[in-house]
């Protein structure tokens, strides 16, 4: 079963439909014991970090994540929840990548949304297996996560950031791949089969 973990943001629906059109039960939930069995856990997200992480702490999930041995994947805010800090609210993260998460300079577009590729030659891992640098992904956000040895992809919008993270069983993207057409459904594909 794969657990979608359920924590006041949004975009869960997209998430669940996906994994579910891939041949995998899913559970949408907020239940410790449930995320602690499950073979895989998805923290998807649209939100904001500083009202997610009180959610988080309040009913300590974030404990429970931190402690997860399955592999776990964090999408858009769910990655960034995974990073050590975030400008958006001041908020200190569950500090699983030991990186900062950055507002996009002032002067551009923000949120950055819409398709983007990587960086030549970023791709790397078996997260990205039989996807290449030119495959397009779609992004919608106001902050960043910096570059680092957890970084297995990068793109560039104003400046390179972390498109991708992955330390031990943690995984993340910027990137939401359950809209992001074959490519992300090949980059679920691959979460789930680790």
């Amino acid at each position: 079963m794969i657990a979608i973990l359920k924590y006041n943001a949004g975009n869960t629906r997209s998430v669940e439909n996906a994994v579910k059109q891939l041949g995998y039960e899913v559970e949408v939930t907020d239940c410790k014991a449930t995320l602690e069995m499950a073979e895989k856990v998805i923290i998807p997200g649209v939100g904001e970090a500083s009202s997610a992480m009180n959610y988080l702490r309040k009913y300590g999930l974030d404990s429970v994540i931190k402690s997860l041995s399955q592999p776990v994947l964090g999408i858009c805010l769910g990655m960034q929840l995974l990073c050590e800090h975030t400008q958006e609210g001041n908020t200190t993260a569950l500090g699983i990548f030991p990186l900062m998460v950055k507002k996009f300079p002032h002067g551009h577009i923000v949120p950055h949304m819409g398709w983007n590729n990587f960086i030549e030659h970023s791709v790397k891992g078996a997260l990205f297996q039989n996807v290449s640098c030119h495959d397009d992904c779609y992004f919608v956000h106001g902050y960043y996560a910096e570059t680092g040895p957890e970084t297995i992809a990068v793109a560039d919008y104003a400046v390179p950031f972390s498109a991708a993270l992955q330390k031990d069983n943690f995984y993340g993207t910027q990137f939401h791949p359950e809209k992001s057409a074959a490519t992300g459904i090949q980059i679920l594909k691959n979460f789930l089969q680790l």
